[in-house]
């Protein structure tokens, strides 16, 4: 009886410290170019507890690899309206959005038909 209660006690150990803190998400980021998929990837980098971004410039979806018990989505979306780029919940201020490079300026439909061609 002794030998499975310690066995049991050791599993629990074990199970509640292999709990993961690390998140992965995907979110949607406003963008156009190659200096878009920098600066936004920079931007999340920058936020303390991210350990990759990669943002795609066809689809607009960052990934997301996080540990949860130092940041959260929103602290990360913050950081990327900083940087000036729009994600569906935290829009950047026009201030921000005037910081990026004039090829950048996604809100402009002519600068979004530029990127298609």
């Amino acid at each position: 009886m002794k030998k499975i209660t310690v066995i049991a006690i050791m599993l629990l150990a074990t199970v509640t410290f292999a709990q993961s803190k690390n998140e992965q998400a995907t979110i949607e980021v406003d963008g156009v170019c190659m200096m878009c998929k920098s600066r936004i990837e920079k931007a999340c980098l920058a936020t303390k507890g991210v350990k990759s971004a990669n943002w795609n410039v066809e689809t607009h979806e960052l990934k997301l690899y996080y540990n949860a018990q130092k940041t959260n989505l929103d602290s990360i979306k913050t950081k990327i309206a900083s940087a000036g780029h729009d994600t569906k919940d935290i829009k950047a201020t026009e201030e921000q959005y005037l910081s990026v490079h004039p090829c950048c300026r996604y809100r402009d439909n002519a600068v979004k038909e530029e990127h298609n061609e």
